[in-house]
């Protein structure tokens, strides 16, 4: 894609702090470095965002997050966590528009960085639970 800041960092018309690099995968530093060591992974295929991905891409991607992941703990032992985040299309917060995968060393609870889980459980029924537990399973079958 012409105007795609990952596809010119892949095409390294831009430059990165590459991590790791093979056929189907480019890793680098987030130039945010939202905690010391964040990292992104992204397909070197231009696809928009986890809806895009076909089986054999995303085998391809999150096969290499475990790697990539552990590569980031040895290199600082002092991390005592770690968040993977993928955001799909704005409401979610994505911001650059080919698919990305964050890995975020967490080092304290004061490290700037954090995420909340809001907790709605009372607002559902069981019937309703229920009611949307078939309609995700009827999509997984019909498009599994």
């Amino acid at each position: 894609m012409d105007n795609c800041i990952f596809c010119k960092i892949i095409n390294q018309e831009i430059p990165s702090y590459k991590i790791y690099e093979d056929e189907k995968i480019y890793a680098f530093l987030d130039i945010s470095q939202s905690t010391k060591g964040h990292t992104l992974i992204i397909p070197k295929e231009h696809v928009t965002d986890i809806f895009d991905y076909n089986e054999e891409l995303a085998s391809d991607v999150f096969a290499r997050i475990p790697k990539i992941a552990r590569s980031i703990e040895k290199a600082f032992p002092e991390m005592e966590g770690l968040n993977i985040i993928n955001n799909n299309r704005e409401l979610a917060y994505q911001t650059v528009f080919h698919s990305h995968i964050h890995l975020i060393p967490r080092y304290s609870k004061q490290d700037d960085f954090s995420i909340h889980f809001g907790n709605h459980q009372a607002d559902y029924t069981t019937e309703e639970m229920t009611a949307i537990q078939e309609k995700i399973k009827e999509q997984v079958t019909f498009h599994g």
